[in-house]
């Protein structure tokens, strides 16, 4: 694998050329997303204007560790990071990969210590980790969760969450693309780490982070009251829609485009919530790395659910990672 700069599309040897850009042959693109909670792959192959996924990886990593309190990556969190870079290293090899990206958001923008992440990245991958602005964020979001809409015919505008460890992510748009965006720093490992400290959560504790995500939402810029569509997307809520749906494994096939209407959704937040570790950790649609943390996430979207003119999400596989793939493969000149 070769160096390239932060931004640009990455060539790692394959064979695809510039025409790829317009269908006229194939190029194979691998796109890596690494939030707070988990590190995620992408393969996937791009013809004719569409992606054809290869595979998709997640590997729970929990890089955001203690970062809200100490403002640095952990030097156990860096460790466990890079083991899944190494393996989706060879992974990418193996794959016959011709284009990569490494993306990086929330955690990743402000540590002290962001010099040794990326070094550990770019030995492993060969790419260097790329923090892209909350603007392109948002439109990569935006892209990937609302591909494929058109054809169930869903009413715009949508409302795009992804709730990650640290921070839930906001994007409303329509058929022309992005109106209004915005990263608030909520997610499943910031919340639990500030307020569910009992297991089960107190009463009180529950009343805080209750408290807590709803002043980040009273203060949003984007004009929550315009969605006509909640879409939720990436491991929180695909996580909490596995639960709802009882789901004995987790499957994508079941999940994507999945809708949990809004009595369901609040059943299942209050569980989770309310429910213990242990509890939690028996139920096999819930990921381990997930367990202690879950609880968090399903209050956040459960609160952002009660403000909007729609009954129940949404729910999407495709994300951030499928707006990464897109942007990447669609690149004329690497």
């Amino acid at each position: 694998m070769s160096d390239a700069a932060p931004g640009e599309g990455y060539v790692l040897g394959g064979s695809a050329d510039s025409d790829a850009a317009g269908g006229a042959e194939s190029v194979r693109v691998a796109a890596i997303d690494c939030g707070t909670n988990s590190i995620r792959l992408l393969i996937a192959d791009y013809a004719d204007g569409e992606l054809t996924e290869v595979d998709r990886q997640m590997r729970v990593v929990r890089l955001g560790q203690g970062v809200d309190a100490s403002g640095a990556f952990a030097a156990d969190a860096l460790v466990r990071t890079f083991a899944a870079c190494a393996e989706y290293a060879e992974i990418v090899r193996a794959a016959g990969v011709d284009r990569l990206r490494f993306v990086a958001t929330s955690a990743a923008r402000d540590v002290s210590n962001r010099d040794e992440f990326f070094a550990g990245v770019s030995e492993r991958l060969g790419v260097m980790p790329d923090i892209i602005s909350g603007a392109e964020e948002a439109a990569l979001s935006f892209q990937g969760a609302t591909s494929g809409l058109a054809a169930l015919e869903v009413p715009g505008p949508y409302l795009v969450a992804d709730i990650g460890g640290g921070s839930t992510e906001l994007v409303l748009g329509d058929a022309d693309g992005v109106i209004a965006s915005e990263s608030l720093d909520m997610g499943s490992v910031r919340m639990t780490e500030r307020h569910l400290h009992s297991d089960p959560a107190t009463v009180e504790e529950m009343a805080a982070a209750t408290k807590d995500v709803d002043a980040l939402l009273d203060s949003t810029v984007v004009p929550l009251s315009k969605a006509r569509c909640l879409i939720g997307v990436a491991g929180t809520v695909t996580t909490v829609a596995a639960v709802a749906l009882k789901l004995t494994e987790y499957d994508p096939g079941v999940i994507h485009h999945a809708k949990i209407p809004a009595d369901l959704l609040l059943d299942t937040t209050s569980w989770l919530m309310g429910s213990t570790r242990m509890a939690r950790a028996e139920v096999p649609a819930i990921h381990p790395g997930r367990v202690d943390v879950i609880g968090a996430g399903a209050l956040i979207l459960q609160r952002l659910h009660d403000r909007l003119d729609y009954d129940g999400v949404l729910v999407s596989e495709h994300d951030i990672l499928d707006g990464v793939a897109l942007a990447l493969a669609r690149v004329e000149t690497v």
